[in-house]
């Protein structure tokens, strides 16, 4: 999925010019991948096991759910849920360039559903104590300490029996409201699938 911090060892020829798409009405169809250092799409095995899990948790239905992508990048994840149909899409990126793409793309395939915040992930998620999400998605660049910023915030905006996604280049744990229920490795990549556990 993204990111804009640079990387140790930049390699923009591995970066893919267009994602596609995995699944949804607008399956096959691909987006572009803005020009920014450090910026990694999520790859498609595993936004496909990702939303595979969702599928199954959520029976299928996404019509009333709504989801944060809070490090969007190349938009790869939030695409992906507003192609299934998902309620509501926020996106959230500070980078200037990936932000155009995000924009551009969001008009291009038509998704009025998806909102783009042009802002700091943290201070978004500073002014957020009202808002609940079905589903956080969190793929922040690598080897920052951006997730560790994040945790604290998570309880207080995910609904009870909601998920929170993490995408990183080491395992991840979150605490109680929190359980660990899916878990992968693709590559260098390991990425996670925690629930809110309600008290009630």
């Amino acid at each position: 999925m993204k990111k804009t911090t640079p990387s140790l060892s930049p390699k923009k020829a591995t970066s893919p010019q267009k994602i596609r798409i995995i699944g949804g009405n607008l399956k096959r169809m691909q987006i572009p991948v803005a020009d920014v250092p450090g910026l990694r799409p999520t790859p498609d095995r595993v936004r496909e096991t990702l939303f595979n899990w969702v599928h199954h948790l959520w029976q299928g239905n996404y019509q009333d759910k709504s989801v944060l992508d809070l490090f969007a990048g190349s938009g790869a994840l939030g695409f992906e849920a507003a192609s299934r149909g998902v309620q509501h899409v926020q996106m959230v990126e500070s980078h200037p360039k990936a932000l155009q793409n995000l924009r551009e793309t969001r008009d291009k395939l038509n998704l009025p559903q998806v909102r783009i915040h042009s802002h700091d992930a943290i201070k978004v998620l500073s002014r957020m104590d009202a808002s609940r999400f079905d589903l956080i998605m969190l793929d922040p660049p690598f080897n920052t300490d951006l997730l560790t910023q994040v945790k604290p915030f998570l309880g207080a905006i995910v609904k009870p029996g909601g998920l929170v996604y993490i995408e990183s280049e080491q395992t991840q744990t979150l605490d109680s409201p929190f359980e660990l229920i899916r878990e992968s490795k693709a590559g260098m990549v390991f990425f996670h699938l925690f629930e809110h556990i309600s008290d009630v």
